[in-house]
């Protein structure tokens, strides 16, 4: 039974919320980066009370949102009537990315973050680090997603 094809309605739909999730999952990417150093003026306090605001946002916003995200790209997949198959290379590499992307915010930069918020400067360091490795998987996917190579 083929619930919908690459172009009709119901594949646009999930599309668009596999996009939208993308959107709300990276958020951080751009906004920490900013935040934290901007949040350091406030004091010691405040600053670690803003951390532990983003460090909540993580675990029940963008945590939830990265792992959407794939679970709608499985189901364009699925959706895609066979023009997209997971034996394609851009589909492989977008799986690896995707797994390793949740690995480094679920096993790094969540965390650390917790670390920092509870007062532990030195996890500062090793959300720089995650959030770098974020980003770099982050143009990666959106090189694999747009380009398609192996297809």
């Amino acid at each position: 039974m083929i619930l919908a094809a690459v172009g009709d309605t119901p594949y646009r739909i999930v599309l668009i919320l596999h996009i939208l999730s993308f959107m709300v999952a990276f958020a951080p990417a751009f906004v920490h980066p900013l935040i934290g150093p901007q949040s350091r003026s406030i004091g010691d306090a405040g600053f670690r009370k803003i951390v532990g605001m983003l460090a909540a946002n993580g675990r029940k916003i963008y945590a939830p949102a990265l792992i959407v995200t794939g679970l709608l790209g499985f189901a364009l997949q699925g959706m895609s009537s066979g023009t997209w198959k997971f034996d394609q290379g851009w589909m492989i590499g977008a799986l690896v990315v995707w797994i390793a992307m949740n690995g480094v915010l679920h096993g790094l930069l969540l965390p650390n973050e917790r670390k920092l918020a509870d007062g532990d400067d030195d996890a500062e360091n090793l959300i720089n680090i995650g959030g770098a490795i974020v980003t770099v998987l982050l143009l990666v996917m959106l090189w694999l997603m747009v380009f398609k190579p192996g297809l």
